[in-house]
């Protein structure tokens, strides 16, 4: 196999196993559970020889991480806008009717190898990893990690809700005021605030048209507020009903907003996409009616 990282054992004043000494030395293996994974892979050598957790780390020892041999990954090639890329991570838009990963050949992440660079990062992984989901209907903004340390800070700063996402949606109804929705979903707590940016009727239906800005992130979290609130998205055939007056436009809802630290640079990056072209059509046709 061939050796993707070395490591030296420098002057140590104290005795010290090799699962303490070694989580962090090698950049592809930035945590505990990595470097379990590793050593139970056997990809990881203390002079020449498997090493094990128990072993005994002294000066002047070589530890070796090998390349691990991963499965030939068949790419799915559906062109991709890249929004941005660098070695580290992407933001790719992510088209609607098309699921972000999962069982199923035909994803976004299969299809990321297609669209972005090979990573010269010393920890790349072996292929681009979104790290949030966006739901088959919903469109926009998604952001994946192309190397293994920043795949653990984006995961992070998620969790630490640091990464602001915010989404168009147009609704069924008259919502009056901008409001921040509270619902429980499957008994945890969530979190919605619900801008208005327009109000407009076409034939007999009332429309809004909101800005959501989800504070936690559960599953379908801002078509069940929207929906619990009585002002379900068109076209949201789970939580709403179908239209009477736009059909076969899918879920007009729309990941279009996006900001974040970036984990190395440090820089604010700050992506916003324009309002998809369904919903300017809407907005017009209802206007000129």
């Amino acid at each position: 196999m061939k050796i993707r990282e070395t490591h030296i054992v420098p002057v140590i004043t104290e005795k010290i196993r090799l699962q303490e000494y070694a989580v962090s030395i090698f950049a592809s293996l930035p945590t505990k559970s990595s470097l379990k994974k590793a050593l139970k892979k056997e990809l990881i050598l203390l002079d020449r020889q498997p090493a094990k957790t128990s072993d005994w780390i002294k000066e002047g020892q070589k530890l070796e991480l090998l390349e691990s041999e991963n499965p030939v990954r068949k790419v799915f090639t559906l062109k991709l806008e890249v929004i941005f890329e660098d070695d580290y991570l992407a933001v790719v838009h992510k088209p609607a009717g098309m699921p972000t990963s999962g069982n199923y050949f035909k994803t976004i992440e299969n299809a990321l190898p297609f669209n972005l660079k090979e990573s010269k990062a010393k920890d790349a992984l072996p292929a681009p990893l979104p790290v949030h989901r966006l739901d088959n209907p919903t469109s926009g903004l998604l952001l994946v990690a192309k190397s293994k340390s920043v795949q653990v800070d984006l995961n992070r700063l998620f969790e630490e809700k640091k990464i602001q996402k915010s989404y168009h949606a147009l609704v069924s109804g008259t919502i009056p005021a901008s409001v921040i929705l509270k619902d429980k979903i499957e008994e945890k707590e969530a979190e919605t605030r619900i801008e208005i940016l327009e109000h407009f009727q076409l034939k007999n239906e009332s429309l809004s048209l909101v800005k959501a800005f989800p504070k936690t992130g559960r599953t379908h979290q801002i078509r069940i507020h929207l929906a619990t609130n009585g002002n379900p998205i068109v076209g949201d055939k789970l939580y709403g009903k179908n239209s009477e007056i736009i059909k076969k436009s899918g879920l007009f809802l729309a990941a279009t907003g996006l900001e974040f630290q970036h984990p190395l640079s440090k820089e604010n990056m700050n992506f916003e996409l324009p309002l998809p072209k369904k919903f300017r059509e809407i907005k017009s046709f209802a206007k000129n009616t």
